[in-house]
């Protein structure tokens, strides 16, 4: 979420307050955020241009000044975030599902959780719809992510003690998760990329191998060359954010059709019908939660990829 202020649980119930004298001469807006200082000032300005304020039983302007005394009447809206986690009738590829755990195929486009730009049609809100009583589970189940243009294969637990069993093994690096991966140029060999990952500090939307990042660790296998591309298969001993991605760029070889990170190339394989980063979460294996037998899954190349490899040969 983004910021204290968004997490609170506003309903459509009116707050009425009258203005204390020590305030008169103030402007509204100014005044309005020291008398409701449990509401973030973009929430009460957002409220007034909206309507949801009136001064006296008649709309308030923000500019407008008052002089203690006067009735203010706020009706609180509920923001983005205050709504996101809803329940919507989002199409699932289910690949396993028991009592305790459900595996799924994520398709391109499909965010997993809700944020900044992207409130509804996420992955959690098709998951409540799937399960309802997913509302009871942090983040709907969710233990691990995927960026929202990669596809394939994510694991979902459905009690609270399935949820700390797979974060558990998650943090152990017990879980293989192997993605399928298009890169520009041809890597000779099969190697590894041990280093940091955080926020890129020249821009604060991007992630890039920084000596004050998290420790990560990429170990990739040569699947076949081409004239100017490479697929390759690339294990996650940890899960930072973009890490492949992240990872491969640093080496010279960015991911085809990557629109952060890969960069202005010029040559290179043409990515027509792929409107995103060659990237597939393939295989997916893990202990489950409650047998502790070791399962494994594995997931097909989406159509845009196949093509893309086709246009390779």
């Amino acid at each position: 979420m983004d910021g204290a202020d968004e997490t609170g649980n506003y309903t459509a119930a009116g707050v009425t307050r009258r203005v204390p004298e020590t305030l008169a001469g103030l402007r509204l807006d100014k005044a309005l955020a020291r008398m409701f200082p449990e509401h973030s000032r973009n929430r009460l300005q957002k409220w007034l241009r909206e309507g949801h304020v009136s001064l006296d039983s008649r709309a308030a302007k923000p500019k407008q000044k008052i002089w203690g005394g006067e009735r203010v009447d706020i009706r609180p809206q509920a923001g983005p975030a205050e709504t996101a986690f809803r329940a919507e009738r989002i199409a699932l590829d289910v690949l396993y599902e028991d009592d305790a755990v459900l595996v799924i195929d994520k398709p391109a486009g499909l965010v997993v959780h809700p944020g900044s730009g992207n409130w509804q049609g996420t992955l959690l809100n098709a998951l409540l719809h799937h399960s309802p009583r997913l509302a009871a589970i942090p983040r709907a189940g969710i233990v691990h992510r995927l960026d929202k243009g990669t596809t394939g294969l994510l694991a979902v637990a459905k009690t609270l003690e399935a949820h700390t069993e797979l974060v558990r093994q998650l943090q152990a690096r017990t879980v293989k998760r192997d993605y399928l991966a298009v890169v520009h140029g041809v890597v000779k060999l099969d190697g590894e990329v041990a280093a940091p990952v955080g926020r890129d500090p020249r821009s604060r939307t991007r992630m890039a191998v920084v000596r004050t990042g998290r420790p990560a660790l990429t170990r990739y296998k040569v699947v076949k060359r081409f004239a100017d591309a490479t697929l390759l298969e690339c294990s996650l001993a940890t899960g930072r954010t973009h890490q492949i991605r992240v990872h491969m760029q640093s080496l010279g070889h960015p991911l085809v059709g990557d629109p952060v990170y890969g960069g202005k190339r010029r040559g290179g394989p043409k990515t027509t019908g792929l409107r995103r980063q060659a990237l597939h979460a393939a295989l997916l294996e893990f202990s489950h939660p409650v047998s502790g037998v070791r399962r494994r899954f594995t997931a097909a190349p989406p159509e845009d990829l196949r093509a893309l490899l086709d246009s390779l040969e």
